[in-house]
């Protein structure tokens, strides 16, 4: 146990909040409207070997500190510490990611999201999932259509699990599935390390970034990056070379790359880009 405690001001600094701090469902929506604008996702440090430490100090330094981003546990992690620090009764929850699966599939508790308790009703929350990350709370309601300021959203219950999907080219797709059985931080530790460390996982092996603007969603997937902007229209890029690669995460996706020699090396290594760039 330590006795670090989360900087406060200095987490709003880093999301650009300077608006009220009491336990409200409006400090809700604006915290998780700024949150994924302010603090990209990025799976740099797996993709380099580098440790993922879930303790508050390193979400502190990493994220705050440091300028970074991260994968869906430092998201929602450092959310929930905030979320805490407020007043919010809040609890981790775990969910099965079904993005780009059959909506049957049985897929790893992979991805993490939070409950949020307030005026006698559940919120879902959840700052850290990739180019469809929400930039608001959801009611836990079942069927109801829920405009964010981004994409609408439902949560659909079936059987013993619930289901969120979202609105994309006129059809309903799911993102993941969940349940309300609370998760501990150990629980996330466990998958953190498969994740950040095993030879089969996708964070090893090629780079996801996004970003959420006010107008738009910015998405990477190995060296193509796609603009998705309010209203439908989406333009994509290949990006040929590594330091093209770098430049994109540095700039429209706002990462601050550690390494970045490291990284174009390992870009061409996995060959995201052409290895002769």
């Amino acid at each position: 146990m330590t006795d670090v405690s989360l900087d406060l001001d200095a987490y709003f600094s880093r999301i650009g909040h300077a608006g009220s701090r009491d336990a409200s469902l409006d400090t809700l929506k604006t915290l998780h409207f700024l949150h994924p604008q302010a603090i990209p996702f990025e799976n740099i440090d797996p993709f380099l070997g580098r440790p993922v430490r879930l303790d508050l100090a390193a979400l502190q330094d990493k994220i705050i500190t440091g300028g970074r981003g991260g994968y869906c546990f430092e998201h929602n992690l450092l959310f929930m510490h905030a979320l805490k620090a407020l007043g919010f009764k809040v609890g981790g929850l775990a969910a099965r990611v079904l993005w780009g699966q059959p909506d049957d599939a049985i897929t790893a508790r992979g991805h993490m999201l939070l409950r949020v308790e307030i005026g006698g009703q559940t919120y879902i929350a959840d700052v850290g999932f990739g180019g469809l990350t929400l930039t608001a709370p959801l009611l836990l309601k079942p069927g109801r259509e829920q405009k964010t300021p981004h994409e609408t959203f439902r949560i659909v219950e079936t059987d013993d699990h619930f289901r969120l999907q979202a609105a994309i080219g006129g059809d309903w797709r799911s993102l993941y599935r969940f349940d309300l059985q609370p998760q501990y931080e150990i629980d996330y530790s466990v998958t953190n390390y498969f994740l950040s460390t095993s030879p089969t996982s996708h964070f090893l092996n090629t780079i996801v970034a996004a970003r959420a603007a006010p107008d738009r969603r910015y998405a990477l997937r190995g060296n193509r990056l796609s603009i998705h902007h309010l209203g439908g229209r989406t333009e994509q890029k290949d990006l040929a070379t590594a330091a093209d690669l770098a430049d994109t995460l540095e700039g429209e996706l706002g990462i601050i790359i550690p390494d970045r020699p490291a990284f174009e090396a390992r870009a061409r290594e996995k060959h995201i880009v052409e290895t002769n760039t």
